[in-house]
């Protein structure tokens, strides 16, 4: 697989990165030998970053992913680590923490749950608006110096938010959701960071299974599963999206491609600087969605692309209210 570089300071990574977090929590159960078996597969297919959390699970897709990397060569493997985000026995969501002595705290167990003596990017999962973020990144610099991360990340901040932080260390990249139908980022926040050389990880890019193609109206969720909280699957705003999905439907099929393929694909295109990461809880989706690297879309497509899906046209938010409101990226002066 061919590869990017994540922003100017940042490690070289597969030009596809595979996400982690639907093997241990919020999509409904998963089974974790399945799970093993797709990240050995992504491993197999040149996929080098691999994207975690620690609050994924409270904990379990870390150990889920030290598991799959044995006996493999970590020096090959990116891992990418989201912390701060708190969690309650009732797997609720209780707040994220940014305070230095909490960040140090949360690597701690990281490294020990991953079986590693380092992280290669570590970012807070949000925003703490109760600590600066110079503070929280500041303390993550200190971990560098240490040797117990390599580089610095973020994760759904805006414009400001990423210049106040690339003031105090290199940011390698901003990890956002990006997407057909989700692109906020376009305005103010992709620009910035490609002023500033910060890469974008892409999370998202098949908007939680409504661009996967196998999407259907009458699916029922599993009990856990947060989509059933999300706006862009309630009722008519379901039908409405999945309409859009049709039209590229048509698209992809007369390129010899799926939906999902075309949808990772057009991420993929939007520049260099831009690392889309696949969700694939299973090996069959995982090689659908890594099919797309070999898609080439030429202007010509991508006019098409927009015209069927033009920016704006999902129905409902990405997130539900309250979880909008914890999102930098959302904030009226950095979402477009």
């Amino acid at each position: 697989m061919r590869t990017r570089t994540l922003g100017t300071t940042g490690p070289a990574v597969s030009e596809l990165g595979l996400g982690l977090m639907g093997m241990s929590d919020l999509y409904g159960p998963a089974d974790e030998a399945e799970s093993i078996a797709t990240v050995h597969a992504a491993l197999d297919a040149g996929v080098t970053l691999m994207d975690t959390g620690d609050f994924y699970g409270m904990g379990h897709n870390e150990m889920l992913l030290r598991d799959a990397l044995k006996g493999r060569d970590r020096e090959r493997v990116v891992i990418s680590v989201k912390f701060g985000a708190m969690r309650d026995p009732d797997g609720g969501w209780v707040g994220n923490d940014g305070r230095p002595a909490a960040v140090k705290n949360f690597l701690a167990y990281t490294l020990r749950r991953l079986g590693t003596d380092h992280v290669d990017v570590y970012r807070p999962a949000r925003l703490d608006p109760q600590v600066p973020i110079e503070d929280t990144v500041g303390a993550i610099a200190e971990m560098v110096q240490a040797g117990h991360v390599r580089h610095i990340g973020l994760s759904e901040v805006g414009a400001e938010t990423l210049r106040r932080a690339h003031a105090v260390h290199p940011i390698a990249d901003l990890q956002i959701e990006y997407s057909l139908l989700s692109r906020g980022i376009e305005e103010d926040i992709l620009p910035t960071a490609r002023k500033l050389g910060i890469g974008i990880t892409a999370y998202g890019v098949l908007s939680r299974g409504l661009l996967s193609g196998h999407w259907r109206p009458e699916r029922q969720l599993a009990a856990g599963d947060f989509r059933g909280m999300s706006p862009r699957f309630q009722a008519d705003n379901l039908q409405r999206n999945l309409d859009l999905v049709e039209a590229l439907r048509r698209i992809a099929e007369a390129k010899g491609a799926t939906v999902a393929q075309l949808a990772v694909a057009w991420v993929a295109a939007q520049g260099e600087d831009i690392v889309p990461l696949v969700g694939a809880r299973r090996r069959d989706r995982l090689t659908e969605s890594l099919a797309a690297a070999e898609l080439a879309l030429t202007a010509g497509d991508l006019a098409e692309i927009e015209r069927a899906v033009p920016a704006g046209a999902a129905a409902g938010d990405r997130y539900a209210a309250p979880q909008m409101h914890h999102l930098d990226s959302e904030t009226p002066k950095n979402a477009s």
